[in-house]
């Protein structure tokens, strides 16, 4: 790579789409062009603190994150050096000792609920996206992958959601949407808008 990597920022609130978004986006490019970077890798480590307090955690706050050691592997990989990626166990709440090494790329893919929140983050974006779904949908797709993925109970993800997620969506998430450069209706459901992204992603690489 000769020229700075396009850096590109995926929002939306849970269950929006936006793994599906970026899904299409690694496979319209090219898995191989793009380093892919999921802000939920970066929850901070909580092995060391009683598991009753972990429950006391909010984990859909800006501040559950290590958004300090993502910023730090963005800029490395955006100087085409290669980063390890934390891997973070949902079912433990922890960080799992090993990590994910991820070779630089022609583009930078990052995906996250909280991505646009955060001035200091959004700013490295060259293309900022948010994914925009309906509450009730998201809900729903919210509960089928933390029963099914990551062992909860339906209690439990309800609760969460109530508790955290609806009112952490409010004041963080749903406000970034005014920063995107590019509004995603129905999320991966969206080809239109898909193509359109993987286009100009394409274009801005020189390979339309």
């Amino acid at each position: 790579m000769n020229t700075q990597p396009i850096t590109i920022g995926i929002a939306g609130g849970t269950g929006s789409g936006k793994t599906t978004v970026s899904n299409a986006i690694l496979q319209q490019v090219g898995r191989e062009k793009i380093a892919y970077l999921a802000h939920d890798s970066y929850y901070k480590d909580l092995r060391n603190l009683p598991k009753h307090q972990r429950k006391e955690i909010n984990f859909d706050h800006p501040d559950s994150l290590d958004t300090d050691l993502l910023i730090e592997h963005i800029k490395q990989l955006q100087a085409q050096q290669d980063i390890q990626m934390p891997i973070y166990d949902f079912r433990l709440d922890e960080r799992l000792p090993e990590s994910e090494h991820i070779t630089a790329r022609p583009v930078i893919l990052i995906e996250g609920i909280l991505i646009l929140a955060l001035p200091t983050l959004r700013e490295l974006f060259d293309i900022r996206i948010y994914v925009d779904t309906d509450p009730d949908v998201r809900l729903i797709r919210r509960l089928q992958r933390d029963i099914t993925e990551r062992g909860r109970t339906v209690e439990s993800v309800i609760n969460q959601y109530l508790q955290t997620v609806r009112p952490m969506h409010l004041e963080f998430v749903e406000p970034s949407k005014r920063y995107a450069d590019i509004i995603i209706p129905e999320g991966g459901h969206n080809m239109i808008a898909i193509d359109m992204i993987t286009d100009r992603v394409k274009a801005m690489m020189g390979n339309s």
